[in-house]
């Protein structure tokens, strides 16, 4: 089913990302990890291509496994930055071919010996698979403002671009602070970009994640998360449990306030999703 049909559902939803193994000796762990999570019968999984798309044949495999073996609607991620326009159409062949629907086209991030090739830009890749046949294509969108921008307003002239080059919804980075989200939303409203947004969601369960989050995405953390981090970090039990009671008070008010389309960046931890999941399984249902 293609993601947009999906979204015309009135109804909360939640869905979970998985990444690929990097080499072919965690292909099992990962492999285990992914049934687990199908097994939750999520309304769709995700799953990235990963850095440079190194693991892209893996990417295909799981998605195909996702959605053939277990039922489970599969998101394939793309990215564009490492890749030429051939690489992107062999790909492209390869998830027509395994069935898959729906692609995350993103331009992923720059390596630090980055080289300009063929794409700059998301959206360059999306007008490319626009072209190749009939996805469902998706993008990502930045609460906060995209890190490579020089102000908000800026990038959502972007993202405008981005779902006017056939983009047809839009999933976040992983925010802390709903109030934020919400002043995005009226935002990029009030810019005409009316195509469904997909709320992101990372359950910080041990403290070490705490510094990569702020690398990889320089997100606000308001002080009730921080509060929490520093209270409970010490102790591995009680971290893992705020950081589950956190993400789903962030899911529970989101739902409450209209947005019924969250996605868990689940890491590939079954126990993570698991437990998000029957928090809120009384919403759900």
């Amino acid at each position: 089913m293609k993601l947009t049909e999906l979204f015309k559902q009135d109804r909360p939803m939640l869905s979970f990302e998985v990444f690929p193994p990097k080499t072919d000796s965690s292909w099992e762990s990962v492999s285990q990890a992914v049934q687990k999570i199908a097994g939750l019968k999520p309304s769709y999984m995700s799953v990235t291509y990963g850095a440079g798309g190194g693991t892209s044949r893996y990417t295909v495999d799981i998605a195909k496994k996702i959605k053939r073996e277990y039922g489970v609607n599969a998101l394939a991620h793309l990215t564009c930055v490492s890749s030429d326009r051939q690489t992107v159409q062999d790909r492209l062949e390869d998830l027509r071919t395994a069935g898959i629907e729906n692609i995350l086209a993103l331009r992923g991030d720059r390596p630090q010996d980055y080289v300009p090739g063929e794409y700059r830009y998301a959206g360059e890749l999306i007008e490319d698979i626009k072209k190749a046949g009939d996805f469902c294509i998706g993008g990502a969108c930045y609460p906060e403002c995209h890190p490579e921008s020089s102000c908000q307003k800026e990038d959502i002239v972007h993202l405008k671009q981005k779902v006017d080059a056939g983009c047809e919804f839009l999933t976040t980075q992983m925010f802390f602070d709903n109030a934020l989200f919400y002043n995005f939303m009226y935002k990029i409203r009030e810019a005409g970009i009316t195509v469904p947004i997909v709320a992101g969601i990372m359950p910080v369960t041990n403290a070490s994640q705490v510094k990569r989050i702020c690398e990889l995405s320089g997100s606000f953390l308001p002080r009730s998360f921080t509060e929490m981090v520093d209270h409970f970090g010490p102790d591995p039990k009680a971290m893992y449990a705020a950081g589950i009671a956190y993400a789903t008070n962030q899911i529970v008010n989101l739902f409450a306030n209209g947005i019924n389309h969250v996605h868990v960046y689940s890491m590939n931890k079954p126990e993570v999703a698991r437990d998000i999941q029957k928090n809120v399984d009384g919403i759900l249902h």
